[in-house]
């Protein structure tokens, strides 16, 4: 069969396209990986060598697909291809150039929890307070540094407050404590081959030649860092095509930048840009409620949705009074899809904030209703598989202090914070490792018994290794002895460690323990979703992206929850809420119900949100109102009474005239923006004002004229 035989106009259009900058742009559901696998299949075909072209996107679980498609596509040729993730190609470059960056061969790549450690220990050495400057929050500053490509130098001379004083100082000595212990983080992954390639030019030139055509899926997603080492590589030749929908660009809050995709004609004078505008998997009715919401956004590239398939049915929009009301609307309709035939598993509940789950999750079990939360604790994060790997780093590279420092003591041997301290000083006044500042001691012991398990390291096959490991170190006996449920737990994981280590095995055919840790490095940070049993899907719209379910439930659509309260300040902060909702509503492939509720409980607060401006910007003819009338308590009618007033204390005379986006204070409620204006043609004085405060305050509803509020 010709693999372009499936192909609608467009996506030929960009699979046939050879030479020179192309931008794809593919909205949701248009098949953008067919559009990918497709034309890397054909450029194969029509003489590319495979070692010449570079596929990258995001996560693993995207990579492989990509992969096994491809191979479908054209066999064997799949298998020798670069196609991974930013990440794992940048691992590549640094595998194959650790000299040039000062690195022996050995290095180890640390996760953020390490990390998170090192950040700790260099906060308790500058006597910095841990109450007043958080751990996790200059852990997170200096990534974001990283992926910008800020160094510390750099952001010392920048630095204006307090906290940033405090991060200058702790990433400086941060980078040195990597450096000394020969180790990268997960952000070097992408800094080391930018580094490389500007300062080695011809080191840069040998990677051009090698990927003479790029692939870049979601392109809207990339950072900084991303953005430039791609630059870097398409430089000379500019056979570089990316796929992405501005549309959906979701993750501003981690570094990704939408306007990467924007500019991508500026970068690439002479691209040729296609629209996939065809969608495969919604109804038209959703469609045209997504297309309607998202023409609201000023910052994107013009396209429009369509699809051949049904009209479907209207979109559900139901008011509840309460969040209960909310939860116990969404059930009965969860209970009455069941009914008639629909699997829990084509089901899904998306919120904007994880807090919202928890009313879902006591609805749902009390329903007996299935339900599994996408985002739990990583298999990788648990406190037994973290021991065992920071036993097998240490085995794998001694330099590693960090690792050392978490498993010396586990299972305990009577090694404490003292022993470890004087230890620090001793490798501190010789400038040596923790691991060769032991000389005598229980924690001679320790380091008799790793120089042991590293003689055996290359003489056993992994599997066999890590079972020696567990045995050796008494990681195992300790949990069997213990006797309990959550100690079997542990063992239980700890034998899933090795199902991964036989798979990863199986996979590649590399039995050595520095590949199996520079894999486990590439995922411990992921939180892919895993196929599990027939249940209701609970997740943040963050974490259904590329994901796709026959029945969504969109639930909170309430100002200050979707769009969340942080963002209402700011207009491009809007734009992405916008965009949230877009990826929300194009996930569904049959019924959409979007919910809100009058009063909610949340955050131990009970709130009243105005409805989502995202409601009203979808077409009224897309909607079955099937809400009832709320009914309001008695404490409610007594607040909605009348009341005399004096409108002279209360009012301004003063004409004022506001518009949308105007900065505003209140005496009370402090800065404003004004996000609605509503003329009353009858009584202009009696003009009304919805102006966002910042929480708790949240939107209110005021006379333009009040004399509490002014203009700023």
């Amino acid at each position: 069969m010709n693999i372009l035989d499936k192909l609608n106009k467009q996506q030929l259009e960009a699979v046939t396209y050879k030479n020179g900058p192309l931008l794809v742009l593919a909205g949701a559901g248009s098949g953008k990986t067919r559009v990918l696998t497709t034309r890397i299949a054909h450029l194969i075909e029509e003489g590319v060598d495979p070692d010449n072209i570079l596929a990258i996107t995001f996560t693993n679980k995207a990579a492989g697909e990509m992969k096994s498609r491809i191979y479908s596509l054209i066999g064997y040729f799949a298998k020798t291809m670069q196609i991974s993730t930013f990440h794992s190609f940048g691992l590549r470059i640094i595998k194959e150039n650790f000299e040039y960056l000062g690195y022996d061969k050995n290095f180890v790549i640390f996760d953020s929890d390490d990390s998170l450690t090192i950040i700790k220990k260099i906060l308790k050495e500058k006597n910095i307070d841990t109450t007043e400057f958080n751990p996790r929050a200059i852990r997170a500053k200096i990534s974001s540094l990283k992926n910008e490509l800020i160094t510390p130098e750099k952001f010392k001379r920048q630095a204006f407050n307090d906290f940033e004083d405090v991060v200058s100082s702790v990433y400086s000595k941060y980078e040195d404590t990597l450096n000394k212990n020969n180790s990268l983080d997960f952000d070097d992954l992408l800094v080391l081959p930018i580094k490389l390639f500007t300062a080695k030019k011809d080191i840069l030139e040998k990677y051009q030649e090698k990927f003479k055509y790029i692939l870049i899926d979601e392109y809207q997603d990339t950072n900084e860092a991303q953005y430039k080492l791609t630059k870097l590589l398409a430089s000379k030749y500019k056979n570089i095509c990316c796929v992405g929908d501005v549309d959906q660009a979701i993750y501003g809050f981690r570094g990704a930048n939408y306007r990467n995709i924007l500019n991508f004609e500026k970068d690439y004078p002479n691209t040729k840009i296609i629209n996939l505008e065809e969608n495969y998997r919604s109804t038209k009715t959703i469609l045209k409620a997504a297309n309607s919401v998202i023409s609201h956004n000023v910052n994107r590239k013009e396209k429009n949705l369509f699809s051949n398939l049904d009209i479907g049915d209207k979109i559900s929009y139901y008011r509840a009074s309460s969040g209960l009301d909310e939860v116990n609307f969404v059930i009965d309709k969860i209970k009455e899809l069941e009914h008639d035939g629909v699997s829990y598993k084509d089901i899904v509940i998306l919120y904007r904030t994880n807090a919202q789950s928890r009313t879902f999750e006591d609805g749902l079990l009390k329903a007996n209703i299935p339900y599994k939360i996408i985002g739990g604790v990583n298999f990788y994060n648990r406190l037994e598989i973290k021991n065992l790997l920071a036993y097998l780093r240490i085995i794998h590279n001694p330099l590693d202090d960090v690792s050392l420092e978490r498993v010396i003591n586990v299972p305990k041997r009577g090694i404490g914070s003292k022993t470890i301290s004087n230890l620090a000083i001793t490798a501190m006044e010789e400038n040596v490792s923790l691991f060769d500042a032991i000389k005598s001691g229980k924690e001679l012991q320790f380091k008799n018994l790793i120089n042991e398990l590293r003689e055996k390291k290359d003489t056993l096959p992994l599997v066999d290794f890590i079972d020696l490991v567990l045995d050796k170190s008494g990681i195992k006996k300790e949990y069997e002895s213990e006797k309990s449920l959550e100690a079997d737990v542990r063992l239980e994981n700890l034998e899933e460690f090795k199902s991964v280590a036989l798979a990863f095995q199986e996979e590649t055919g590399i039995i050595s323990l520095e590949d199996f840790l520079l894999n486990i490095s590439l995922i411990t940070d992921n939180s892919e979703v895993k196929e599990e049993k027939n249940a209701v899907n609970l997740m943040t719209i963050h974490a259904v992206k590329g994901l796709e379910y026959d029945y969504v439930f969109l639930v909170g659509m309430e100002e200050n929850l979707f769009p969340h309260t942080n963002s209402l300040m700011n207009d491009e902060e809007i734009e992405e809420e916008r965009r949230l909702c877009y990826v929300a509503i194009t996930r569904c492939k049959k019924k959409l119900y979007l919910t809100n509720a009058r009063i909610r409980l949340l955050y131990g607060q009970e709130q009243i949100n105005p409805v989502s401006r995202f409601i009203s910007e979808i077409d009224d003819d897309l909607l079955d109102n099937v809400g009832i009338k709320v009914i309001f308590n008695d404490e409610d009618i007594k607040s909605e009474e009348k009341k005399v007033i004096n409108q002279e204390e209360v009012y301004n005379n003063t004409e004022v005239t506001y518009k949308v986006n105007d900065f505003v204070y209140h005496d009370t409620f402090g800065p404003g923006k004004v996000v609605s204006v509503i003329e009353n043609k009858k009584d202009p004085s009696r003009t009304l004002l919805k102006i966002a405060f910042k929480l708790p305050y949240g939107v209110k509803t005021l006379v333009y004229s009040h004399k509490n509020l002014r203009k700023v």
